[in-house]
């Protein structure tokens, strides 16, 4: 093969070539001047960051006999051959193949012998983390008394994996991430020596990809110049990386702020088909989101921006977007981002994630930030003045609700609440099927839920990936022999479900394998349960109880008797616990236990007025 990638044509060949790690280069390089060379290292760091090129390096300059600056020459024949890999004194081993002991004895006993052409021999092993515990054993005696002129190079991304003992016999050097310029620096060296143009605001789009890998980075670049047909430009680095223009940032910042959902959808949507990558996306939003905090506290500090360009559509976004409303953003990005680590199915939470953040509601007295406003003055105590007056009403409102119930004894207050939170569910959310969740409530049991709940963990194991994603933050409520009802912690998953027959098939199919009948899944969300659940208690609270008509001595064709007073008293109290709508009202505030109770139903106005006034002042009447 005649073409070489990048990142083997342009291996470091000096410490110098290695970017962004001038601490360690220079403390190597000191320590080979001054002659005070140790006999072991222990290289760690993450993966593209120099650590084994800095142990050939290192190998190359302690056997080099015409070291200048500390540099190997590169020229003589030791450098050569160790640079083409041909010279026996210095073994590199890689630690994941040759993890056992009989290897590290082998290495152990070969150790005693002198080198044959260098002046000293020596061991890279790379990847030392996968080294068993016997082959650690075997290692030790030999890093604490090693042979004369040899010297052990280990390497690692893992370092917390490796024996304290090897680390103590050792010395460390962490090899840091390489910052995004000095990728950039390294990037224009290879591209110019390369005679291949390119666009300056292309090459941070590709560092930032990289996460601090120089091997990363020239990979990508790589691919950069065979997308663009030996041009690099910033259209082909998006398009490489999965990466969004700052324009595209701007309209999906610019949904957010004016809470525009349906608007940030159809961004989200037209990203998605693009092809970009879910992961890289919400990276991009922390990091521009990062970019504006930045800007709005220090816009003399152009320089720190990773990657922003600071043009007009960046400066009107940094003066009308508030910090308060940036923290609550990368606060749901960042839980976003965990979120797409253990899911097939990234557009659901994207999705989830973009209705967050279009809903957001900012501090209103803070809802704009000014960079120039940093000195606040004695006039903006108007926005205190007004929080005050709302306060204010607030608890004129709160103390004629309290009037209210006094005087109405408190009956209608769980009522009220329910239609508030009923017109408040109302709207743009998803609307369930009220008549089938009542065909379920009126027939379900608390053993069914039960049953239902126990092999809920089994039901989800045995659908697919995607429909398990679906499930994943839901939850069964109530359920009867003919039905289950299903709390959603999103309207969005609720939405999805409801319309994916397949995912109702499956549910009903493997409910009957593990119970033994076939309930259908009725999807509710979670905040509009109790409001349903109430209004349902309430119904049957308000059904006119049913009684009995006075035995008649004609109507009662066995001939038998007529019964007595007391038998009849006796037999109402029967029927009187076999009907359900003449039960007694403590218990349809639980249902008998079939629905389990919500805290809505629970916490009245009372307990409002008690974190409002405290529990000292407000006195609790039962009448």
């Amino acid at each position: 093969m005649s073409y070489q990638a990048l990142y083997r044509v342009w291996r470091p060949q000096r410490f110098q070539d290695i970017a962004g790690q001038k601490a360690i280069t220079q403390t190597l390089r000191n320590a080979l001047i001054q002659g005070k060379t140790s006999h072991a290292y222990l290289f760690t760091g993450p993966r593209g960051t120099g650590k084994t090129s800095g142990a050939k390096i290192f190998a190359k300059a302690i056997n080099c006999h015409y070291l200048k600056d500390g540099e190997p020459c590169n020229e003589c024949e030791t450098c050569v051959a160790i640079t083409q890999g041909q010279l026996n004194d210095v073994i590199e081993i890689d630690a994941a193949s040759n993890n056992g002991v009989e290897e590290i004895r082998d290495i152990r006993d070969k150790a005693k012998y002198a080198p044959t052409i260098a002046d000293y021999k020596i061991y890279i092993i790379d990847e030392v983390h996968m080294l068993s515990t016997g082959a650690f054993n075997a290692l030790l005696k030999t890093l604490e008394e090693p042979p004369k002129n040899v010297v052990f190079i280990l390497a690692t991304t893992e370092p917390h994996k490796i024996p304290l003992t090897i680390i103590s016999r050792t010395q460390r050097f962490d090899f840091k991430r390489i910052s995004v310029r000095d990728i950039c620096d390294r990037m224009i060296y290879i591209l110019n020596q390369e005679k291949i143009g390119f666009e300056e605001e292309a090459l941070p789009v590709i560092a930032r990809a990289a996460e601090g890998g120089m091997r990363d980075a020239l990979s990508i670049l790589d691919q950069a110049i065979s997308y663009g047909d030996s041009v690099v430009t910033i259209e082909h680095a998006m398009s490489v990386t999965g990466s969004l223009t700052q324009e595209l940032m701007l309209a999906y910042f610019d949904a957010i702020v004016t809470r525009n959902t349906e608007k940030g959808l159809s961004l989200l949507q037209e990203i998605l088909a693009d092809g970009k990558d879910a992961s890289r996306f919400v990276e991009d939003l922390i990091l521009f989101s990062r970019d504006i905090l930045v800007y709005q506290q220090a816009p003399q500090m152009s320089d720190l921006l990773d990657g922003a360009t600071v043009d007009t559509g960046f400066k009107g976004l940094s003066e009308t977007i508030s910090a308060n409303l940036l923290y609550q953003m990368i606060t749901i990005l960042n839980g976003t981002q965990n979120e797409l680590r253990f899911t097939n199915h990234p557009d659901v939470y994207l999705e989830v994630a973009t209705v967050k953040l279009t809903q957001l509601n900012p501090n209103p007295a803070a809802s704009v930030v000014e960079p120039k406003a940093a000195a606040a003055t004695p006039v903006e105590a108007a926005p205190d003045q007004g929080k005050m007056a709302n306060l204010e009403n607030e608890l004129m409102q709160m103390k004629k609700q309290l009037q209210s119930i006094a005087a109405n004894g408190g009956a209608q207050q769980p009522v009220k609440k329910a239609k508030r939170a009923a017109t408040k569910a109302t709207g743009n959310q998803f609307t369930p099927n009220t008549p089938a969740i009542y065909g379920v409530l009126k027939e379900a049991t608390k053993e069914n839920l039960n049953q239902l709940r126990d092999v809920w963990p089994d039901l989800l194991n045995m659908l697919s990936v995607t429909q398990r994603a679906m499930l994943k933050a839901s939850t069964p409520v109530a359920a009867s022999p003919n039905g289950l009802i299903v709390s959603f912690d999103y309207d969005i998953l609720c939405q999805k479900a409801t319309n994916d027959t397949e995912l109702l098939a499956a549910v009903t199919e493997y409910l009957r394998r593990l119970v033994g009948y076939e309930p259908q899944m009725i999807c509710v969300p979670a905040e509009q349960w109790p409001v349903i659940r109430g209004q349902y208690v309430q119904q049957l609270k308000g059904q006119p109880s049913v009684k009995k008509a006075p035995v008649q001595q004609s109507a009662n064709p066995t001939g038998q008797a007529p019964q007595s007073t007391t038998q009849q008293q006796e037999n109402g109290a029967a029927d009187q616990k076999k009907r359900p709508a003449e039960a007694d009202s403590s218990e349809w505030d639980s249902l008998e236990g079939i629905i389990p109770p919500t805290e809505e139903e629970d916490n009245t106005v009372v307990t409002e007025a008690m974190n409002l006034f405290g529990k000292t002042i407000v006195e609790v009447r039962n009448d």
